[in-house]
């Protein structure tokens, strides 16, 4: 049985190579649960996962109440849904655009940018440590984005030709949205607004693109 190295991942077939090879997906991409639970009871998810509107938390008449469900966001739940983010639309339209332009690529040009042994960057499976896994019926690629010093370049693709300049705005768009809710919590934590900015400076930041088929068989849904 092959194991993957400390920090890296076994190489597996593409998936957008297997979805035309076979009629059915195979076995090692279907997991099915012997039973699954509510995870709220009763409710709806999506009106039940905290939404925080950044447009809300600047403007001074709302700025305390919105601050307050951000507080109560991190400590309850550890996530939440972010609006009027500020984000350019051009920006998050431009990246998209590269992405998806990045993965309709011929599997050979793609495959200039795969992950190397005992690291996680770049295109492909991550985490396959054996080779009778359950897998994600997916292709993946991963990038470290910040500090820029950490990014490693070889691993940027330079087609889309616009693609590094997309991800690279995006990234920064992003980043001042991350900041500017870093200073609301700290209010809300009663401490100066730059300590939590302070603590989170230069960390790490990555991103990771999924490609998901189309569905080939429905009767996955079902258990089969």
């Amino acid at each position: 049985m092959a194991h993957a190295e400390a920090g890296g991942s076994l190489p597996v077939p593409n998936v957008q190579a297997l979805e035309h090879t076979y009629e059915q997906i195979p076995e090692r991409y279907i997991t099915v649960e012997e039973s699954a639970k509510e995870v709220i009871g009763g409710l709806d998810i999506s009106s039940a996962i905290p939404v925080i509107d950044l447009k809300r938390l600047l403007d001074p008449e709302s700025s305390k109440v919105e601050c307050a469900k951000l507080g109560s966001a991190f400590e309850d739940w550890g996530f939440f849904q972010l609006i009027n983010h500020g984000v350019p639309d051009e920006v998050i339209r431009n990246f998209k655009n590269d992405i998806t332009g990045f993965f309709i690529q011929p599997l050979e040009e793609k495959k200039v940018y795969s992950m190397v042994p005992g690291n996680l960057e770049g295109y492909g499976q991550h985490f396959v440590v054996s080779d009778n896994q359950k897998l994600d019926w997916a292709d993946l690629f991963y990038l470290m984005l910040r500090p820029r010093d950490s990014r490693d370049m070889k691993f940027w693709p330079s087609n889309p030709p616009s693609f590094r300049n997309s991800l690279d705005s995006y990234s920064s768009e992003t980043a001042k949205a991350v900041s500017c809710l870093l200073r609301f919590l700290a209010m809300d934590m009663g401490v100066e607004p730059e300590s939590l900015q302070d603590i989170f400076k230069g960390q790490p930041l990555s991103m990771r693109m999924t490609y998901y088929p189309p569905e080939a068989l429905p009767e996955i849904h079902e258990g089969h």
